[in-house]
């Protein structure tokens, strides 16, 4: 496994914009949790992303990836932070170009299709893939499928979290994986069953930033 670990700060479980999550209060079909509430606070927003680019050199990578659509609003606020291009891994039949696709199972458990234009970059290209979220792991792996398909070489892993599922667990023994939850910590725990205990008492109004806070000059 990747000792990410020692490569970022002791203990990310304490890290304050993890407390900006929300709760899903419309159930099905949407995910457990609201992450959002995180992007709209600069000085949160950017706090995420410099930590989970943290264990990479910009040396070692060409790329940034990320699936479609929360994976572009975090996978293109790293790629801008790490001075690197975007591409966008679309829904089937959402590009007019030239397509190399994939299906697989989403975490919903509906069948879902992947897909990248052709050729999208050279063979070779060192890829930093980022999702906002991996639950069952589906989507992450059709993402790499399609970037190794075209010869790409998957460096990395960044999202919030990875959750520990049975489509997840060989994630971090392949890859080099930054995740704002830490493996084996209470908030990891909290994250696979689905509930965290800052959603007993949530508030709304206890998360909307401040003025100071949607200014990214003061991040």
């Amino acid at each position: 496994m990747f000792d990410e670990e020692n490569k970022m700060n002791s203990d990310r479980n304490a890290r304050w914009y993890l407390n900006l999550m929300a709760p899903n209060t419309k159930g099905k079909p949407f995910g457990w949790v609201y992450l959002p509430s995180i992007y709209v606070n600069a000085k949160a927003f950017h706090a995420l992303m410099d930590d989970l680019i943290a264990p990479f050199s910009p040396d070692e990578i060409d790329l940034v990836a990320g699936p479609d659509a929360m994976g572009f609003v975090l996978g293109g606020g790293i790629a801008a932070r790490m001075d690197k291009g975007f591409l966008t891994i679309r829904k089937t039949g959402r590009i007019c170009a030239p397509t190399e696709g994939v299906e697989y199972l989403h975490y919903t458990g509906r069948a879902e299709g992947l897909e990248i234009h052709k050729p999208a970059f050279a063979p070779g290209t060192r890829v930093l893939l980022v999702d906002q979220w991996i639950e069952t792991g589906g989507t992450i792996r059709a993402s790499i499928d399609l970037i190794e398909r075209q010869g790409g070489i998957v460096v990395g892993i960044a999202s919030i979290c990875i959750e520990e599922t049975k489509g997840t667990e060989n994630l971090r023994e392949q890859y080099k994986c930054a995740t704002a939850v830490v493996t084996g910590t209470d908030l990891q725990r909290q994250c696979n069953a689905h509930h965290l205990k800052i959603f007993d008492d949530f508030n709304w109004s206890s998360i909307i930033p401040q003025v100071g806070e949607l200014d990214p000059a003061t991040a």
